[in-house]
């Protein structure tokens, strides 16, 4: 028996018409033997669903939503709730996929059972399929989505056909309506005590968070703060960061639109080792040369730099067999201000390096910490109103970037090779109409875009202005060293 975090809640409170609280992997497969199959895919999941709680628990709601869900077992569990197949219309190319995989990932789980499914997509050329997976995130986060995922996964061709090996998740139930109100009631009176506790732990990392952090006196705060708990480390200091406007901003609709492609990752690390900054570095520097040029277009490049969340895993090891999130956050700026690739690359080293030491010295975890504040009944009824509202009025960042490490050597699934894996995750109000993730998979880096027509109206121009930047940062890295060799040869 296990009760959803604040956090694991609120990702379920969030969901509304226009939001599905999903995030989600679209997998290339070849399968010119015809092995991945749905009835292949059955009897891989039958066989690993009960090593995962992520996909063998269902939400149990608490009566008048007065206390956060439970997850429990799901005795009618029917794999035909969630294995899904269909056939793309010719052409069968990706921009056909995208629009079949953005109208899927568009429409939000069914509560009633675990919460995810597969779709088994045929009619790509050269025998290839695509596999969509979508799991809730109140149920995952990257990390556990990656282990998640591997449950699924095999070395070889042939390991589908030996039973998977582990630990299966104990069988766990929830308690009935009445010990589920008793409990309520006990959590509902030691509240305050909770509440007040969240909120000097949030008080620690005032500075950090977006939008509070610029109110007049919120530094002075925090290290009083730390102060008071005893906290003596110096922590380096962030700077105020205030989003911009752009049209990514606002609003989102209940449509999606998506982009995927591929950046070979050797290329990025040569890029990165050459500057001395981190594989995430370039991908950040990728992404702000990317949304420089697409804003640029628009005539909506705004002189400031756009402002980035960048998810972070926080997961202790005694929680890697649980369901649900152990997240942060980082957020820096992202400078689409500045004109040269280089210039853009040195200013994200050195904003993530301030970021990254800030959080090694204390993991932030006002995130949590927030979400504990508010009672659940509140919570529930009030959140859709709060995201919306500060979506319009004061955005914390303009965009969520996210990079996922991934293995770099084959993996298989129904003895279908991976080719790609393309990460999709959330839009919401307050983070923006776009949201870029990559994986790095067998010498690649994969991104997957999602995006709200209404905010983003070209998704693939954005995907073809990444490819652009790296080669942009590659014929410079090239000249360089061209460079470097004549003098060396004069």
């Amino acid at each position: 028996m296990r009760r959803l975090t604040a956090l694991d809640a609120q990702f379920l409170n969030v969901e509304t018409t226009t939001t599905a609280a999903h995030v989600a992997g679209l997998a290339i497969l070849d399968s010119a033997d015809g092995s991945v199959s749905r009835e292949a895919l059955a009897e891989l999941l039958l066989d690993r669903v009960p090593l995962s709680p992520a996909l063998s628990l269902r939400l149990a709601e608490v009566p008048l939503g007065l206390d956060h869900p439970y997850w429990t077992a799901d005795p009618g569990f029917d794999i035909d709730n969630h294995l899904f197949e269909m056939t793309l219309p010719a052409p069968g190319d990706e921009r056909r996929l995208a629009e079949v995989v953005a109208r899927l990932h568009a429409r939000r789980l069914d509560r009633a059972h675990p919460l995810w499914e597969m779709h088994l997509i045929k009619g790509l050329p050269d025998g290839r399929v695509a596999v969509y997976t979508k799991v809730h995130h109140a149920a995952i986060d990257g990390v556990s989505g990656a282990e998640t995922l591997a449950t699924l996964l095999d070395l070889t061709p042939d390991g589908h056909l030996t039973r998977r090996r582990g630990a299966l998740v104990p069988v766990t139930s929830a308690p009935g309506p009445a010990g589920m109100l008793a409990r309520a009631a006990v959590r509902a009176a030691t509240h305050p005590v909770r509440a007040v506790r969240s909120a000097l732990r949030t008080a620690e990392d005032l500075d950090a968070i977006p939008v509070v952090a610029g109110v007049p006196g919120a530094k002075l705060i925090a290290r009083a703060a730390r102060l008071a708990a005893g906290d003596r480390h110096h922590r380096p200091e962030l700077p105020v960061l205030t989003p911009p406007r752009t049209p990514l901003n606002g609003p989102v609709s209940a449509r999606r639109r998506l982009s995927f492609g591929s950046l070979p990752l050797k290329d990025v690390k040569n890029v990165a080792a050459a500057h001395g900054v981190s594989v995430n570095d370039v991908v950040m520097a990728l992404c702000a040369s990317a949304l420089r040029s697409w804003l640029g277009e628009r005539n909506a490049l705004p002189e400031a730099p756009l402002i980035v969340g960048v998810p972070v895993a926080v997961r202790r090891a005694e929680a890697k067999e649980r369901a649900g999130n152990q997240i942060s956050a980082m957020v820096a700026p992202l400078p689409t201000n500045l004109p040269d690739a280089r210039d853009r690359l040195r200013a994200v080293g050195a904003a993530m390096g301030r970021a990254k030491r800030r959080f090694a010295l204390a993991p932030a975890t006002w995130l949590s910490e927030l979400c504990t504040m508010l009672p659940a009944p509140l919570t529930s009824l009030a959140t859709p109103a709060l995201f919306r509202l500060a979506g319009l009025a004061f955005p914390p960042v303009n965009l969520i970037v996210s990079n996922v490490p991934g293995p770099q050597f084959p993996l298989y699934m129904c003895g279908g090779r991976i080719l790609s894996y393309y990460p999709l995750s959330v839009l919401t109000d307050l983070s923006g109409g776009l949201t870029i993730t990559c994986f790095s998979y067998d010498g690649m880096l994969d991104f997957g875009l999602v995006a709200c027509p209404e905010r983003v109206d070209d998704v693939w121009s954005l995907l073809g202005h990444l490819r652009t930047a790296l080669d942009e940062l590659l014929d410079e890295l090239l000249d360089g060293r061209a460079g470097d060799e004549f003098r060396d040869g004069a």
